[in-house]
């Protein structure tokens, strides 16, 4: 099988604010056609590497290709890229039509080639009723719909995404969230997407590098990063709600390693460690709340009895709290079958499914 051509590629790339490193000695290398999410929470460095790319910032080290073209210095007009703001930065004077054919006037094109493109742009994004209208008459969705189409409309190799979405509501960034994800189908071009959302992030993707101070902490399909978080961080970042951390300490008993904590003993013999060894010592266990059976009469490796202290109905599902031995944890069950607070509840998980971390790196076991 053919490996699919590199779209972006980003080598030992470092940025400087004086004596302050925003991003560090970072590699990527994008696919053809990948929709790729950067992701992390404010001052990660995601957005000041989607900048560099762009040619929005000058960068202290390294280089930038797109299509094997090394643009490192380059003018983000001559880089084959288009780009998408958080703010939706739509001249006000203009009508929908005027915005999106404004670029390819300046770029000198043929008035019947822009209309081509304004045409196939608000037939994809389905904006043919606004064309005439001015953005002041649009909803915050259609005005973000011709921000990408003023994107679009230049028919470029990569389209760079900076929170698109972030200003909306809820209900519409849902929405637009699924419009984004059609239109990816439908183009099949390179598409790199900035987010601090991790559900933006998973329903996106087809990989997610996971951010922190200026490093990418994880690069990998949504899933893998879900199920196999290479650190706690990574762990802590992903899922809604968040994984239960567990603090206590790895033992070997009868030559099987066991997860020992206050009214907790975990055996791991089916858990899958990172290396072939296995130490004795302090650690994480990583449960999530959906990874948890309750009252299902499954025969776990792992069982206790807890008592339910919250209950928290979420419409589809409800999280309920209790405490595993003198640890807080959360669990995620079906509304139909949830307890009472002060209910006594079965409850099971495999540790397979579970996460083990190094206390003091928060690596994974």
């Amino acid at each position: 099988m053919d490996t699919p051509a590199t779209s972006v590629s980003i080598r030992d790339l470092s940025l400087n604010f004086g004596t302050v490193a925003v991003l560090k000695g970072l590699d990527l290398d994008i696919q053809e056609g990948e929709f790729l999410v950067l992701l992390g929470p404010s001052g990660c460095g995601k957005s000041t590497l989607l900048n560099c790319i762009a040619g929005l910032m000058d960068v202290s080290d390294g280089q930038i290709f797109i299509k094997d073209r090394n643009v490192t210095w380059e003018e983000p007009k001559d880089r084959g890229i288009g780009m998408v703001f958080q703010s939706y930065a739509l001249y006000p004077q203009m009508t929908v039509r005027g915005n999106l054919s404004f670029g390819l006037k300046t770029a000198g094109m043929a008035k019947d080639e822009i209309a081509k493109r304004v045409a196939r742009t608000a037939d994809v994004l389905q904006i043919e009723p606004l064309l005439d209208r001015k953005p002041s008459q649009l909803s915050g969705g259609q005005r973000q719909r011709v921000a990408i189409g003023r994107a679009l409309v230049r028919d470029v190799d990569v389209f760079l995404f900076d929170e698109p979405l972030s200003n909306l509501d809820a209900k519409l960034r849902s929405e637009l969230r699924v419009e984004i994800k059609r239109l990816h189908q439908k183009l099949a071009n390179t598409m790199v997407y900035v987010t601090h959302d991790q559900i933006e992030a998973m329903t996106l993707a087809d990989r997610i590098a996971v951010m922190r101070g200026g490093q990418i902490q994880q690069l990998d399909a949504p899933q893998t990063i879900y199920s196999r978080p290479v650190n706690r961080y990574v762990a802590d970042f992903i899922g809604s709600p968040g994984m239960n951390f567990l603090s206590g300490a790895v033992e070997i008993k009868d030559g099987i390693p066991h997860f020992i904590a206050e009214g907790i003993d975990v055996s791991l013999s089916n858990y899958i460690f990172n290396g072939d060894a296995v130490a004795a010592g302090p650690a994480e266990l990583g449960v999530r709340p959906e990874h948890i059976g309750v009252n299902s009469g499954e025969d776990w490796p792992y069982a206790n009895t807890v008592a339910v202290e919250v209950v928290e109905p979420m419409g589809s599902d409800t999280l309920i709290w209790s405490k595993l031995g003198n640890q807080n944890i959360s669990m995620r069950l079906p509304s139909e079958r949830a307890p009472r607070v002060g209910d006594s509840v079965s409850i099971g998980f495999d540790p397979m499914r579970a996460s083990l971390f190094d206390i003091a790196t928060g690596a994974r076991l």
